[in-house]
C-alpha cells in the first residue's frame, strides 16, 4: 500500500482537482494509517527581503501549478517516492510582508507548530519540513523549526547550499534579515555549522572580494560553478565523506540554474548549472540523509512558459527522492 495516496491520473486528469504539491494529499486528507508523516510540505509566499526584482511570493502558487506533472517513480534511484515516504501539502505559512525579522518568528512559528505531537501520540506528527518560496529569507525560519526539531544540536546543522551567492551579507540597505543574509544570521545563532557546510554554485562577478570573507573565514566550503567545471563532484563528495552520517539541511535557490534554464528568478546570474546538470548535482547526494529542506526565489512572472516552477518542482521531488531511497533500503526513514 502507498505511504502517500496519489489521485488515480488514468482516471482523474492532472489538469483537474485543487493543486496541491505534485498531489500529495492535504494534511488534513492524510490517512490514519499513514501518520506520522515524514515530510510536510508548505509555501511561504513571501518577498519582502528582496535586494532587486520582487514576486517570488507568488512562487509556491506556481510550483504547486507545476508540479502536477511530477510523478512519484524515480528511474534512477528504483524508487517510488511515494510508496517510501508519506508526504502532505501543509499549505502556506502565514507571513509578515512587511517586515523580514518578524517573517522569519512567524514563519519558524508555523513550521515548528506542524512538528508538534498530536494529542496522545508518541511521536511527532511530521519529521520533516521543506519550505517553498518565496525569497531566500525564509530559509532561516525553516532551518530553524528544524533545528529545533531535532532537540537543538549545539554545533547547529549541516548545510548543503545550492546557489549563484553566498547569502552571508550581514546588511543590505540598513535591513538584516533580507534574501542577502539568511546564512550569516543562521551562523551567529548557532543553528547552522559554517564548518559543515558547502555552498555549490556561486558565481560572480560579486560587489567585492570582500563578499567571500565571511565564508572563508567561518570555513564555508565554497565549490563555485567553475570550481565545478573543473573538479567535477570531488570536492562535494570529499564534503559528504567529511559530513559522515549526520546528514544535511539541503537550501536549494533556483538563481543556482543559468537563466536560460530557469528565468524566472529574482536575482538572475548567468553562466549556471543546466536543469540536467543540477539534477545530477542532486542525485550525487545519494546516501546523504535530509533533515529539511527549502526551494526558493521562483518568480513566475519574469517567466510566463513556467519553466522555471517546474524545475522547481523536480528539484523538491529529487530531495524527497534522496531519501525515499535511503528508506527503501533500511526500512525506515534515517534522520526522524
Amino acid at each position: 500500500m502507498p505511504r502517500t495516496v496519489l489521485p488515480d491520473s488514468r482516471r482523474s486528469p492532472r489538469f483537474a482537482g485543487v493543486s496541491t504539491f505534485c498531489r500529495y494529499p492535504l494534511l488534513e486528507q492524510v490517512l490514519p494509517e499513514n501518520l506520522p508523516l515524514d515530510w510536510a510540505i508548505y509555501g511561504v509566499p513571501y518577498d519582502g527581503g528582496v535586494t532587486y526584482r520582487p514576486g517570488a511570493r507568488f512562487g509556491p502558487r506556481a510550483v504547486r501549478e507545476e508540479s502536477q506533472y511530477v510523478k512519484p517513480y524515480h528511474v534512477e534511484f528504483d524508487v517510488n517516492v511515494c510508496e517510501a515516504l508519506s508526504i502532505a501539502d501543509a499549505g502556506d505559512a502565514p507571513v509578515r510582508p512587511y517586515s523580514p525579522r518578524e517573517n522569519a518568528d512567524v514563519v519558524c512559528a508555523f513550521a515548528a507548530g506542524l512538528c508538534k505531537p498530536n494529542a496522545g501520540a508518541k511521536k511527532a506528527a511530521i519529521t520533516r519540513l521543506l519550505a517553498i518560496g518565496g525569497d531566500h529569507s525564509i530559509a532561516y525560519a525553516n532551518i530553524r523549526a528544524t533545528w529545533e526539531r531535532l532537540n537543538k544540536p549545539k554545533k547547529g546543522l549541516p548545510l548543503i547550499h545550492f546557489d549563484s551567492h553566498l547569502d552571508t551579507v550581514d546588511s543590505v540597505w540598513g535591513e538584516r534579515w533580507g534574501h542577502a543574509s539568511p546564512f550569516i544570521r543562521a551562523i551567529e545563532d548557532e543553528i547552522v555549522d559554517p564548518r559543515r557546510m558547502i555552498s555549490i554554485g556561486v558565481k560572480g562577478p560579486l560587489n567585492s572580494a570582500t563578499d567571500l570573507l565571511f565564508a572563508k573565514e567561518h570555513g564555508v566550503e565554497i565549490v563555485t560553478y567553475e570550481r565545478w567545471r573543473r573538479e567535477g563532484v570531488k570536492p562535494i563528495a570529499a564534503f559528504l565523506k567529511r559530513l559522515g552520517r549526520a546528514g544535511a539541511y539541503v537550501t536549494f535557490d533556483i538563481d543556482c540554474v543559468d537563466p536560460a534554464f530557469a528565468p524566472g528568478t529574482g536575482t538572475p546570474s548567468v553562466g549556471g548549472f543546466t536543469s540536467a546538470e543540477v539534477l545530477g548535482l542532486l542525485r550525487s547526494l545519494r546516501g546523504t540523509s535530509v533533515l529539511g529542506a527549502d526551494v526558493v526565489e521562483v518568480l513566475p512572472d519574469r517567466d510566463p512558459s513556467g519553466i522555471t516552477a517546474l524545475l522547481a518542482a523536480h528539484v523538491m521531488f529529487e530531495i524527497l527522492a534522496l531519501d525515499a531511497v535511503l528508506a527503501s533500503v533500511s526500512g525506515s526513514v534515517p534522520g526522524g
